[in-house]
């Protein structure tokens, strides 16, 4: 026979805790031996275990003592029942750690992986920060009106910098972002932007391919939009639209 010490340190727990188990009415005192020491048999240990383990595994105390009464069968299946739960409970939060996850995964969150790609290779072209970042805004607006022409455009135009030529033309757009908006050399500009393709709003429907600086338009609205106007982005887009118009 054990005292309640001894019953305590064997499963890890204070005196206290096997003394609050009594008074929830979770496992009978036992009675005082002639030295005046409860003492406690097997049955108990193994009871209390039980009670210890429920506990860990947070189920309440209040259904831990219906648990204590129930019959061998009873008690398997609601054991069952609780580690279903459990599981339950272990796939939601794998489910929210994968979502807090994401998090960490920058523009992949909000943004199909199409435009992601895009956008790092913009950055690595030696795009601005600022156009790299008013572009992904720009793609974030049409990824929530075209959710599905979205990742088809984000690859055509994947395609379109595998040409170190246009891969330049756009280098020297976003460099003109700092140009004045009289800037002579805009005029030759738009003669290659409009070599290229000219300038086109994407197609709502997905059948027109974007062509050469599409983006260029919505970028401008974008930055248009936040304040940040960039004349000479605009006088190029007039200039552009000027000479489609007159070809």
């Amino acid at each position: 026979m054990l005292t309640i010490g001894q019953v305590a340190a064997y499963l890890g727990v204070t005196v206290r805790a096997v003394r609050h188990y009594h008074q929830k009415g979770l496992l009978p005192e036992p009675e005082r031996d002639v030295s005046g020491y409860r003492r406690y048999g097997a049955d108990a240990v193994v009871t209390l275990v039980r009670i210890r383990t429920l506990s860990d595994a947070g189920v309440p105390l209040a259904r831990i003592e219906e648990l204590m009464g129930a019959s061998p069968a009873q008690f398997s299946a609601s054991v069952r029942a609780i580690d279903d739960d459990l599981k339950q409970q272990i796939a939601e939060l794998r489910r929210r750690r994968s979502r807090i996850a994401e998090l960490t995964g920058g523009d992949r969150l909000f943004l199909p992986e199409e435009v992601v790609v895009l956008l790092d290779r913009l950055q690595e072209i030696g795009l601005s920060p600022e156009t790299v970042r008013t572009e992904r805004d720009t793609w974030i607006l049409l990824a929530a009106q075209y959710p599905d022409q979205v990742p088809g455009w984000a690859l055509q135009k994947q395609a379109m910098f595998e040409d170190p030529a246009f891969q330049q033309l756009y280098l020297t757009c976003d460099q003109a972002a700092d140009w004045d908006r009289d800037d002579p050399r805009l005029e030759a500009l738009a003669d290659d932007v409009n070599d290229f393709g000219g300038l086109r709003a994407p197609d709502p429907d997905g059948a027109e391919p974007i062509l050469a600086l599409d983006a260029l338009v919505a970028v401008t609205l974008m930055a248009a939009q936040t304040g940040k106007p960039v004349p000479a982005w605009e006088r190029l887009i007039d200039l552009c639209r000027a000479r489609a118009q007159t070809t």
